[in-house]
């Protein structure tokens, strides 16, 4: 990966430090992590219905989009890890799980978090 890339990556809290794994030749070292929490505060700041909500299907919709998005990127470049994979399968199942019971409780919601997300509405 190149420096400048990297670096960005890190300014956006995709990496974090983790001197413990550093090897001896570097100053620190940084490793990949699957939701920073600046990501994930980033997605639940586009969805949530108040202040403090963590909970709603919005939320809960959009930190799983994340997630899922990490993971397939993670996928693609490592396309034997059927362990990810299948966590992956997981993820979409409980991610439909919450859109279909948005669709089926509050059709408005529905529509604006698959606007918001870009997901496909069925």
């Amino acid at each position: 990966m190149e420096e400048s890339v990297f670096k960005e990556l890190v300014e956006k809290g995709y990496y974090t430090k983790n001197p413990k794994l550093a090897p001896q030749s570097y100053s620190c070292y940084y490793h990949r992590t699957m939701l920073t929490t600046r990501v994930k505060a980033n997605a639940i700041k586009t969805v949530a219905i108040h202040d403090k909500d963590t909970g709603s299907p919005e939320v809960q919709i959009s930190i799983l989009t994340k997630k899922i998005d990490e993971l397939a990127t993670h996928l693609k470049k490592h396309k034997k890890d059927n362990h990810s994979r299948r966590g992956l399968l997981a993820m979409v199942a409980d991610r439909q799980t919450h859109l279909n019971y948005l669709k089926k409780k509050h059709p408005k919601r529905y529509l604006s978090v698959t606007k918001k997300l870009d997901l496909k509405a069925k």
